[in-house]
């Protein structure tokens, strides 16, 4: 599966949540998710714990101009404490993030508004691409977004919550 995905750190969060659901995206959960990564070779390997379940999620981004474009797989895990402690032991935990996040979306546009423990709010635009589709066919619409919530190009946010963690 890829992604053209913006992050990007948000003032107002509330802000954001009623400036997405002016331009047509619609409340779909909160969620309070754990976010474990592991020491790998290539890209990066999480395991996202959530109430609901759990999976293991291994992605590679590439820059896409000002965009990030991410190539990833997720598998779904039944036994994730087992699943995270084989893990460890094998590979090394690199860094744990956790953090409550609500998800709105607009068609295959997913828009995260963040809070992650220690590090404060966030927002994520992630434009689902379906196969054979282009990211260039989503630039447009994830800029609108971008607009709408008053985030200029220079503000975006090119690495994972846990290598922020590391630089403050």
């Amino acid at each position: 599966m890829r992604n053209l995905e913006a992050k990007f750190r948000l003032a107002d969060r509330a802000g954001a949540h009623r400036a997405a659901l002016v331009i047509g995206f619609a409340p779909r959960a909160t969620l309070i998710q754990r976010d474990t990564f592991f020491t790998v070779a290539e890209g990066k390997l999480k395991l996202r714990e959530e109430p609901s379940g759990a999976a293991l999620i291994h992605y590679r981004r590439a820059h896409a101009g000002s965009l990030e474009l991410s190539d990833y797989a997720i598998v779904p895990i039944p036994d994730p404490a087992a699943t995270r402690a084989m893990l460890a032991a094998a590979l090394g935990v690199l860094a744990e993030v956790r953090k409550s996040r609500v998800l709105l979306m607009r068609r295959n546009v997913r828009l995260h508004l963040d809070r992650v423990d220690g590090l404060g709010d966030f927002g994520e635009i992630e434009a689902v691409l379906g196969a054979g589709e282009s990211a260039e066919a989503y630039r447009a619409e994830v800029a609108e977004l971008l607009a709408a919530l008053a985030i200029v190009p220079d503000r975006l946010i090119d690495v994972s919550y846990f290598e922020l963690a590391r630089r403050a």
